[in-house]
């Protein structure tokens, strides 16, 4: 299989590479060359979509299928396609749960509306943005084009930090401030796990939209966090905090405490997503332990969670350990363990 990546060197699109190379797939990279070097046997293409003539390196060659991950302007999403549409038999755009129109009810299906949003557009906020781009693929390739809307994405690679917060955290030790019920279920997908659906529903010719993320409950609060402090060996208590009592004292779900969402939050429905074309498809779920012991791996060798390439810089995610010092004072609830 020939493979073509627009972009390959961020999360999703590194996962990707790495699973098409082990599969023995001949693989291209298209981006603007300025994020290392990519896999030995992985051809690299050098361009810019956003830019005239940005495309030029595109301008020959046949794939048989090409991955996007691309978060801009859709304007641009919908060049690259146009450029691509005969050379290429199947399209996967790594879209987001995020395209769906609030409010979103728990057990929210691809049929669901989305929110509005202009394939022509030029700008935008992010649902807007990968809604758009959704719009624009689909005019372009029609059936021939899998639109992937993923949910909360984990794993080695990371580079937005909700896993790689909490390893840290539980590394340092002591109580640590976390967000009961220890049951609450979690659901995300490895990025690793991801990638091989990616590429074998669109090797299968599978077209339209579909949730790509584990089954609701695939894990729960304390066996993430259970599973962090098995893997770093910390010296680390987890600290139950009733979550009507964060909440009452200003800890903001999914930033303050990465990937929880209470029960009856806005966005709870982000973790009860329904998935049952992709698992229809084959989507399979590895254990949340091994996730969070490859991850913690990771980060060991690289050190910390690198920049995300060719993107803005995000706002801190994670409580100030002096925030969670005051919390767990004023809190005072002696530490439990899950």
């Amino acid at each position: 299989m020939r493979l073509l990546m627009l972009g390959g060197t961020g999360f999703v699109g590194g996962a990707t590479v790495a699973e098409a190379v082990h599969r023995g797939w001949s693989v291209t990279v298209f981006n603007r060359g300025r994020h290392g070097a990519p896999p030995a046997g992985v051809r690299r293409l050098v361009g810019d979509r956003t830019t005239p003539g940005g495309l030029a390196a595109l301008a020959d060659g046949e794939w048989d299928l090409v991955v996007d991950t691309w978060d801009g302007a859709p304007q641009a999403a919908r060049t690259a396609a146009q450029a691509l549409s005969a050379r290429v038999g199947h399209y996967v755009y790594v879209s987001s749960g995020s395209v769906y129109a609030p409010p979103v009810a728990t057990g929210v299906t691809e049929q669901a509306p989305l929110v509005d949003a202009d394939p022509d557009a030029l700008d935008g906020d992010y649902p807007t943005l990968k809604a758009g781009a959704e719009k624009a693929l689909r005019a372009v390739f029609g059936d021939r084009v899998l639109l992937a809307r993923a949910g909360l994405i984990l794993g080695p690679g990371e580079d937005i930090g909700r896993l790689p917060w909490w390893l840290h955290r539980i590394t340092r030790g002591g109580d640590v401030l976390v967000p009961g019920p220890a049951d609450l279920p979690v659901q995300y997908v490895d990025v690793r796990d991801l990638a091989v659906f990616l590429l074998d529903a669109a090797t299968a010719g599978l077209g339209g939209p579909v949730n790509v993320v584990s089954r609701p409950g695939h894990t729960t609060m304390g066996e993430l966090l259970t599973a962090c402090v098995t893997a770093t060996g910390a010296a680390a208590r987890l600290h139950w905090v009733d979550p009507e009592r964060l909440l009452a004292a200003g800890v903001e779900p999914w930033n303050d405490l990465p990937v929880w969402i209470p029960a009856g939050h806005e966005y709870r429905w982000m973790q009860q997503i329904d998935v049952g074309r992709a698992h229809t498809a084959g989507l399979t779920c590895r254990p949340v332990a091994d996730t969070v012991a490859d991850t913690w791996a990771w980060l060991r060798q690289v050190g910390g969670v690198p920049a995300r390439a060719g993107r803005p810089a995000r706002e801190p995610i994670g409580l100030d350990p002096a925030r969670e010092t005051e919390l767990l004072g004023a809190l005072g609830e002696p530490a439990t363990s899950a």
